[in-house]
């Protein structure tokens, strides 16, 4: 069996995924015609195997493609990344696309079961705190509200994430900017988009310090809003959720019946709520000072509408990654398949061709 490039003789790699044919790192298969390639990662060139090889490799092939959870497929080819590293390109119809919920529950799990074990530590010392205080005659009632307000403020005024805007400006995004931004539908009534409220420059320091600490408003639109709202989502959603709260974020999207259908539900449900409030005409300044987040906002969505949005995000971000790859892939198979039909069809005569299409025809 080869083990390197027949075009630029580099080495194609192993993998442990498949243990029938463990060359390669991308392995292209197509199981109607029988024919398996290995990809080179180096010159993107499809190498034939030989016809011994194939056929328990590419049964193994199809049932890890269908057992992978993130895969995406055009009319003619899909591509699906196992746990191993091992990519795969499936040649032929394309397989059901299926949301795979289960990887979730874990992680909002451990997100859960931290955030409790960080606040449990926290009020251990405040409680410490207090009885020290309250034994050494201090009086904590001027003291322990101040600390309390200035916790608060460090709280809310902590950086998220240092950005550039649309114009390529620095910018800020706080906590408390969590408690107004929030998904808005796009200007296509099956869209959607996010609205971040933000503040210029990646520092509070200079002679525009009042300026730059000012609260501004970006919409962000397309593969940029879904990559923003699952950063943002992830910190809105710290404390992870429960079982039920998992459960109940997964039925939101299977309702939906897709994490791409579910986001301008999502964004709807956002703006209605919003509206309803009764609060969305506050004055700037009692804005800036919210202790708690606006209805509606990505942190003020209940906490099953809050995780579903984190998990859709972050599924049509991967979608979206792997199907920018499938554009080259397909031109690539069609220049390999040419080659592939040649190269099978040295060994056999034309009698043979001639009884497959025959008998192709007469089951059709």
């Amino acid at each position: 069996m080869y083990s390197t490039c027949i075009f630029c003789h580099g080495d194609l790699g192993r993998n442990e995924a498949i243990e029938e044919f463990p060359v390669g790192r991308r392995l292209a298969f197509d199981g109607a015609k029988g024919r398996l390639w290995v990809v080179c990662r180096r010159c993107e060139r499809w190498n034939l195997s030989p016809l011994e090889t194939r056929w328990e490799a590419i049964e193994a092939c199809e049932r890890a493609f269908e057992s992978t959870r993130m895969r995406v497929a055009s009319d003619n080819i899909g591509l699906a990344k196992l746990k191993e590293g091992l990519e795969l390109v499936r040649v032929g119809d394309p397989v059901r696309q299926e949301f795979a919920a289960w990887r979730y529950g874990d992680q909002f799990g451990r997100r859960r079961r931290r955030a409790a074990l960080v606040t449990g530590a926290v009020g251990a010392v405040a409680g410490g705190v207090v009885v020290g205080g309250t034994i050494a005659g201090f009086a904590m009632g001027g003291i322990f509200p101040g600390l309390f307000q200035g916790a608060q403020a460090w709280y809310r005024d902590r950086v998220l994430l240092r950005l550039r805007d649309e114009h390529g400006d620095p910018i800020r995004i706080q906590r408390k900017h969590l408690y107004t931004s929030r998904l808005v539908p796009g200007p296509d009534a099956s869209g959607w988009d996010l609205r971040v409220d933000h503040i210029p420059g990646w520092d509070k320091w200079g002679k525009t310090r009042k300026r730059k600490n000012r609260r501004h408003t970006m919409i962000v639109h397309g593969s940029e809003a879904i990559g923003l709202a699952g950063q943002l989502m992830a910190h809105a959603n710290r404390s992870g959720g429960a079982r039920k709260a998992i459960r109940a974020a997964v039925e939101r999207i299977e309702e939906a019946g897709h994490p791409e259908a579910f986001l301008p539900r999502a964004a709807r449900r956002a703006i209605s709520d919003f509206s309803g409030s009764g609060k969305a005409d506050l004055p700037p300044k009692k804005v800036e000072n919210l202790m708690k987040p606006l209805p509606g906002t990505l942190a003020g969505l209940k906490v099953d509408m809050r995780l579903a949005i984190e998990m859709a995000t972050h599924e049509q971000a991967e979608r979206e990654a792997l199907e920018g790859e499938l554009k080259e892939l397909e031109a690539r198979w069609r220049e390999a398949e040419e080659i592939a039909r040649i190269a099978d069809n040295l060994l056999l005569p034309e009698s043979v061709d001639s009884f497959i299409a025959d008998e192709r025809s007469r089951t059709d």
